[in-house]
C-alpha cells in the first residue's frame, strides 16, 4: 500500500494494493478493497465501504454525514461497488436511519462535482455527468445516464436504460428505456441508441416503442393505458418492468411532451 504524506487511521481496513496519494485523509471506520486508487486531497470518512479497482479523484469527499437535520449520528454507511470512477470534487453522503446506507453500484462513472445525497441507491453501469445533483432517497436503475447540471428531486425513481438531458429538473419518476428532456421534463422517445449498444434487438426496441406510444401518444390516461397494455400486449420482461415501475410510482411519472401553438 502506497500512502505518501496521507493520514490513514490505523484501524482503517485498507487492502495491500491500494494506492493513496498525498494529503488524503482516511477515517477509522473505512474499508477499501484491492486495486483501488485514491487521489490527492480526498477525504474518506467513517462508514465508507469501497470496492475493488475504483478510482477516486482529487477533492472528493466520501461518506460525510447527511445534509439532513433529522440525522442523529446513527451508524450508517456509503457502499461503492467495484470498478467505479469518481471524478474531482464529488460528494457522496452516507445514509440515515431510513435505510442506513447510500449505495453506488459497480462500473459507474460520477463526473466532476456530482453530489449524491443520503439514502440514494445507484445501480450498476450508471453515469452521472458533471454537476448532476441527487437529493435524498433517489433510486437510479442500471445503465441510466443523468445529464450534466441536472437536479433530481428527493424520492424520485429513474428507470433502467434511461437517458436524461443535461440541465434537467427531474421532479417526477422517469420510466425505464426512455429519453427525457425539455422543460418541464417530458417523454421525448425511447433510448433506442443506448438499447442497441447494449444488445437489444430491433424487435425488442419496437416492442418498447409500441408500449410507450400507447402510454404517451394515445388518448388514454395512465390507468387506462396500463390496463390496455396489460390486456393487449404479450407479457415480456420489458413490458412487465415498465408496468411494474409505473404501478409502484409514488410521485407519478413524467408527462408526454405537449406541443404549444
Amino acid at each position: 500500500m502506497s500512502k505518501r504524506l496521507a493520514y490513514i487511521h490505523p484501524n482503517a481496513k485498507i487492502a495491500g494494493s491500494v494506492v493513496i496519494e498525498p494529503f488524503t485523509t482516511i477515517y477509522e471506520n473505512v474499508k477499501i478493497d484491492e486495486g483501488t486508487w485514491i487521489g490527492s486531497n480526498v477525504t474518506i470518512m467513517d462508514g465508507a465501504r469501497i470496492g475493488k479497482n475504483c478510482k477516486i479523484f482529487p477533492g472528493s469527499v466520501i461518506s460525510a454525514i447527511p445534509q439532513d437535520l433529522k440525522f442523529a449520528g446513527e451508524d450508517t454507511t456509503v457502499e461503492i461497488g467495484d470498478n467505479t470512477i469518481i471524478r474531482e470534487f464529488v460528494t457522496v453522503n452516507k445514509g440515515t436511519k431510513t435505510s442506513y446506507k447510500t449505495v453506488i453500484g459497480s462500473n459507474c462513472l460520477l463526473m466532476a462535482y456530482v453530489h449524491v445525497a443520503h439514502d440514494c441507491r445507484i445501480s450498476d453501469n450508471c453515469i452521472l455527468a458533471n454537476v448532476a445533483t441527487l437529493a435524498g432517497h433517489i433510486f437510479v436503475d442500471d445503465y441510466a445516464i443523468v445529464g450534466g447540471l441536472s437536479a433530481v428531486h428527493q424520492f424520485v425513481n429513474i428507470g433502467a436504460h434511461v437517458m436524461i438531458s443535461g440541465g434537467s429538473l427531474v421532479r417526477k419518476d422517469v420510466p425505464p428505456f426512455t429519453k427525457a428532456a425539455r422543460d418541464p421534463l417530458s417523454f421525448v422517445g425511447i433510448n433506442s441508441i443506448g438499447l442497441r449498444r447494449r444488445g437489444f434487438s430491433d424487435e425488442k426496441i419496437q416492442e418498447i416503442q409500441d408500449i410507450y406510444r400507447i402510454l404517451y401518444l394515445k388518448n388514454y390516461n395512465v390507468s387506462q393505458a396500463l390496463a390496455y397494455i396489460e390486456a393487449e400486449m404479450p407479457a415480456t420482461p420489458e413490458r412487465d418492468e415498465i408496468l411494474s415501475f409505473i404501478a409502484k410510482s409514488n410521485r407519478g411519472i413524467m408527462k408526454g411532451y405537449e406541443f404549444h401553438k
